[in-house]
């Protein structure tokens, strides 16, 4: 205690002033804050839905859409890699969540179905030279591809966590990161958006698919072939939005998609006229192909695809090299920003419906909040009397130092992490303040015992700390495993209070551990007491 290490007592210090300046945008206006230095710490708590009201979307995977989009996609392969090899067939179609189609000779069924075993679906993982989907023959030269069960319910469990992070940088691209996704059941996704009292915003944000496409024109197809449903095989009609088609006939094999863009932003067209636009850059992958396609297809038109809805169908003046280009498809500034954001974040790997929706007053939280604060006064008030009482005004007020720097410490650290304080979570923070104490406890009361063994005020107060540490260590360390698992586990409020509970540990064990130790330390350099004021 009298050489107490210098680099503690800089610790003690630099943590209480950050705690400090962390919480001060808490209890500062909003025109003061953004008046703030730039330097300064402006960041304040968020509060959860049930404390400031929001919306509650809860959205539903459609995996079968994507067993859909799957087997249509294969199906195209399976065209184009029988096609290369001179293998006629007819009658191919996804029908009943399979492909079926049919060998004219009976002499390629063979070559044909081990074509398809070789390159039709993904390998599959675990085994080596497995394939996601089967190929079989049956009677009557027909062969049938289908998924292998297990294969596609990981790839549907795989694309619930993709939207879920989709969903995540869509949100965080707006700056609105106390929205967090949660996963509920097999392919249900739960959001719930603090301070957002319009759903459909929300809606529009996170539950378009966002899925771009840039797929090439047919023009061959006359428009009373394509009215009577005569769509040539490996086309597609697609909607339009452009106004100037009510749709279009294109290539069912999109080249370039979505996943190869590297950057979206909004523009404004200064020259041209059209207004707002969304302009984008592609990867090396990308560019190639735009590219290659805009070299061979000079004077021909290539559609932009948006979730399925044709937005711009431009002729092809010359060769593309760059990989960069501009969407014009009659924007508001509004709607080009919001395309640039979906752009960024991806598409959805699945489509989602929503499955229930509503608003949330805050008057539960209102109430909450009021209650939260006076259960704190009650125990704060309640705890520095008990302590105040056993151990007297020295010590006791020590540790009522110590609580005040660990109520700043974890109002700091919840600023600084912009953590979401939910209605469990304000039962966490009192939780944690009025056990804080306890650490302080353990050490007075073993500094008494080493006094009542006859030992020296240094040698007792040396021991207080000494002998209650691996008691304190061992208490605060189940803390913190039943946090880490309610956080792992939990979902919700349950992780607000488990990441509460967390943060309270460590700044518990900081403040009444070294900070106590500090002010104790510094108080015996200045009095040179002879005995204990709590012996």
């Amino acid at each position: 205690m009298m050489n107490l290490a210098r680099w503690k007592v800089i610790v003690v210090v630099l943590a209480t002033v950050l705690g400090l300046l962390f919480s001060l945008p808490n209890v500062l206006p909003a025109h003061v804050r953004e008046s703030l230095p730039g330097f300064m710490p402006k960041s304040t708590l968020h509060l959860g839905l049930d404390l400031q009201g929001g919306s509650y979307l809860l959205y539903s995977v459609d995996t079968a859409a994507l067993r859909t989009e799957r087997l249509t996609n294969m199906a195209e392969d399976v065209r184009t890699g029988l096609r290369d090899k001179n293998i006629a067939f007819t009658e191919l179609a996804v029908i009943n969540g399979q492909i079926g189609l049919r060998i004219t000779d009976p002499t390629q069924v063979t070559a044909a179905a081990n074509l398809l075993r070789g390159t039709i679906g993904a390998p599959l993982s675990g085994t080596t030279g497995g394939r996601d989907v089967t190929v079989s023959t049956s009677g009557d030269q027909r062969i049938v591809v289908a998924f292998v069960p297990a294969a596609f319910d990981a790839e549907a469990s795989k694309a619930v966590e993709q939207n879920i992070e989709v969903i995540r940088r869509r949100v965080d691209t707006t700056g609105a990161k106390e929205i967090n996704p949660v996963r509920q059941g097999k392919d249900r996704i739960v959001i719930e958006a603090a301070g957002e009292n319009d759903p459909e915003k929300l809606k529009s944000l996170i539950g378009q698919t966002a899925k771009l496409t840039f797929q090439m024109v047919d023009d061959q197809a006359s428009p009373e072939d394509i009215a009577a449903g005569r769509i040539p095989p490996g086309d597609e009609v697609i909607p339009s939005s452009d106004g100037l088609a009510p749709q279009y006939l294109v290539k069912r094999r999109a080249p370039i998609t979505g996943e190869m863009l590297t950057n979206a932003q909004p523009g404004f067209d200064q020259q041209g006229g059209t207004g707002a636009l969304v302009q984008f850059r592609m990867n090396s992958l990308g560019s190639t192909r735009f590219a290659e396609i805009t070299r061979s297809n000079i004077g021909k038109r290539f559609a932009i695809v948006l979730d399925k809805k044709v937005i711009e169908a431009p002729t092809i003046q010359g060769v593309i090299p760059s990989g960069s280009g501009q969407i014009t498809g009659h924007f508001t500034p509004e709607s080009a920003n919001e395309l640039s954001v979906l752009l960024r974040a991806g598409a959805l790997p699945a489509p989602m419906k929503v499955e229930e929706q509503r608003t949330v007053g805050a008057e539960l939280g209102a109430d909450a909040v009021k209650a939260g604060a006076t259960s704190a006064i009650v125990g704060l008030v309640a705890t520095m009397i008990f302590m105040l009482l056993i151990y007297g005004g020295l010590f006791g007020g020590i540790s009522l130092i110590a609580l005040a720097v660990n109520a700043v410490m974890i109002i700091g650290v919840m600023s600084f992490t912009q953590a979401t304080l939910t209605l469990p979570g304000i039962a966490g923070l009192i939780l944690t303040l009025a056990v804080a104490v306890d650490a302080n406890v353990l050490i007075y009361e073993r500094m008494r015992d080493e006094l009542r063994a006859g030992r020296s005020v240094i040698a007792a107060m040396e021991a207080g700390f000494a002998r209650a540490w691996g008691t304190i260590f061992d208490a605060n360390m189940t803390h913190i495993f039943s946090a880490l698992i309610m956080f792992n586990l939990g979902s919700g409020p349950v992780k607000g209070f488990a990441w509460t509970l967390a943060i309270g540990v460590f700044t518990t064990v900081f403040s009444a551990v070294l900070v106590t130790q500090v002010l104790l330390a510094w108080w015996f350099k200045t009095a040179r007491p002879k005995t204990l004021p709590i012996a």
